[in-house]
């Protein structure tokens, strides 16, 4: 798999963590009014995609709808039109889908767009969700880049949007971080196998880890660094040490001069 430059936009933009939400001001997580109001900051904006249960790609985060929505049971199960009819706690808006969120966006500001896996052991997918996003992005303008956890999502993604940049969601893999997930499949995405075979230019790790040098490799040799979760400008000056950029929550990070 041929790499594909990540835009300069992912390097010099500070990434909105599932947009800049604040439950409190009427944003919930990977709303629209939470993508209005990071574009209104000129922040770029992270958002996260699970499938409809008739294959649309829907922004939102968890695979079970209680935490954002007060309705339990996998999101999935419900027909895109069913979610969209489903308000978002603390907003008024339902869960929106990836052609509005385009719309919305429209090349004003780089979206970072996490396929979340769907395996559920970071495996091979049926690629369903993959094959809604390829098909949302065709003919979209703006700095868009795509990323998973799970590898086998974005070699998919190498597949079916060859023209778009692709990275790995990265991480230490802690065992308490990830309880669900076999001690040999931890170890295995620890080292980031797959890096070079998906064709991926940049991975986005988390923050806390950042100095693990299999990092350091994928940046020596030409990857980009991102990571997740920046929570405060103390932590985001110690991040930038290593990452090129960051995605961040709970404040608003400075623009680079």
């Amino acid at each position: 798999m041929s790499q594909v430059p990540l835009p300069a936009s992912f390097l010099t933009t500070p990434l909105a963590h599932r947009a800049l939400h604040d439950v409190a001001q009427g944003r919930p997580e990977n709303s629209r009014a939470a993508i209005r109001a990071a574009i209104a900051r000129g922040y770029g904006i992270e958002i996260d995609l699970q499938p409809s249960r008739d294959g649309a790609a829907m922004v939102f985060h968890d695979y079970d709808m209680g935490r954002l929505t007060g309705r339990a049971g996998p999101i999935r199960l419900q027909s895109a039109a069913e979610l969209a009819k489903t308000p978002l706690l603390g907003g008024d808006e339902g869960v929106p889908g990836l052609d509005e969120v385009l719309d919305l966006v429209a090349g004003q500001v780089p979206l970072l767009i996490e396929l979340k896996d769907q395996h559920g052991q970071m495996g091979a997918t049926d690629g369903g969700l993959e094959r809604a996003v390829a098909a949302a992005l065709a003919g979209y303008r703006g700095d868009v880049a795509l990323m998973s956890f799970n590898p086998q999502s974005v070699i998919q993604l190498a597949e079916l949007c060859p023209d778009l940049p692709r990275g790995i969601v990265t991480s230490a893999y802690r065992a308490e971080d990830w309880p669900l997930l076999r001690a040999e499949v931890r170890d295995r995405l620890r080292d980031i196998p797959e890096y070079a075979v998906s064709g991926s230019s940049f991975v986005s790790h988390e923050v806390g880890d950042l100095d693990r040098p299999r990092v350091a490799e994928i940046k020596a040799a030409g990857g980009h660094v991102l990571c997740w979760t920046v929570r405060s400008a103390a932590q985001e000056a110690k991040a930038r040490r290593i990452a090129e950029n960051i995605t961040f929550e709970g404040y608003l990070a400075a623009h680079p001069a």
